[in-house]
C-alpha cells in the first residue's frame, strides 16, 4: 500500500528537526516563515492566467517548448533540487500517477534549476518516464514569480551539510523556486493552482487527479 504523500513529507520533516541541531533547524525555520510573511506566492502566476511560452533543455540537452505539449491537461511541478529530500518524495508521487493521467490525456513536466547532468540523476534516481527541464538561472521560474534568494546563512547551513546549490544550479545566485504546481488546461490557462512558501508542503497528487476529472465533464 503506498504511503500518502502528506504523510510522508510529515514524517521527513520530524526526522529532520530531531537530527538537526536546534539552533540550525531554527536558521532554518526562520528562512520559511519569512516566506510566508512576505506571502511571496501572491507575486506568482495564479488561476485564471494564462501561462507564457518557454524553451527549456531536457536531461538529453534538448530544447523543448511548452507548445510542444498538446494534450487536454497539463500539470508542471516546479522542484528545487535534487539534492531535496521533500522533492524526491513529490517526484516519486507523480511518477505513481502517470498511467492514470495518461488516461485523461495529460502530460506531466517537471521543472529545476539544476542543469541537465543534475536533472538526468534525479531522473533516473527516480525511475521516472515524464518529462524533466531544467530552467537555468531560474528564467521561466522569474517570469512566473516563484523565485526567492536563499538567506547567506541558509547558504552556509547547506554548504555545511554538503549541499552545493551553486554547484547543481551552474551559477551563484543561490536562488530557488518556490515548489510549485500548476494544472492547465488545453489553453494553457491555469485551472489549479499550489504554491507554497514552504517548500516541505507539496501537493498530493490525488488533488490533482480530482481537479483534472472535475474539468473533464
Amino acid at each position: 500500500m503506498k504511503m500518502d504523500l502528506n504523510k510522508q513529507l510529515a514524517e521527513t520533516k520530524a526526522n529532520n528537526k530531531a537530527n538537526i541541531p536546534t539552533d540550525i533547524w531554527n536558521v532554518m525555520e526562520e528562512s520559511t516563515n519569512k516566506l510566508i510573511q512576505e506571502q511571496l506566492s501572491k507575486n506568482a502566476f495564479q488561476v485564471g492566467d494564462i501561462l507564457p511560452n518557454f524553451n527549456l533543455i531536457d536531461i538529453h540537452n534538448k530544447e523543448v517548448s511548452l507548445n510542444d505539449f498538446s494534450d487536454d491537461f497539463l500539470v508542471i511541478s516546479f522542484y528545487r533540487g535534487g539534492w531535496c529530500p521533500y522533492c524526491n518524495l513529490e517526484l516519486k508521487a507523480l511518477q505513481n500517477i502517470v498511467p492514470q493521467l495518461k488516461e485523461l490525456n495529460t502530460s506531466l513536466i517537471a521543472i529545476t534549476p539544476e542543469t541537465p547532468d543534475y536533472s538526468s540523476e534525479t531522473y533516473q534516481k527516480n525511475n521516472l518516464d515524464f518529462s524533466v527541464l531544467s530552467d537555468l538561472d531560474n528564467v521561466y521560474a522569474k517570469s512566473l514569480g516563484l523565485v526567492f534568494q536563499m538567506p547567506e546563512e541558509l547558504q552556509k547551513i547547506y554548504d555545511c551539510f554538503n549541499i552545493k546549490v551553486d554547484k547543481h544550479n551552474g551559477n551563484d545566485d543561490f536562488e530557488l523556486p518556490m515548489p510549485a504546481t500548476y494544472v492547465l488546461n488545453k489553453q494553457r490557462e491555469i485551472i489549479y493552482s499550489f504554491i507554497p512558501e514552504d517548500y516541505t508542503e507539496r501537493l498530493n497528487p490525488d488533488t490533482i487527479l480530482s481537479e483534472i476529472k472535475n474539468n473533464n465533464k
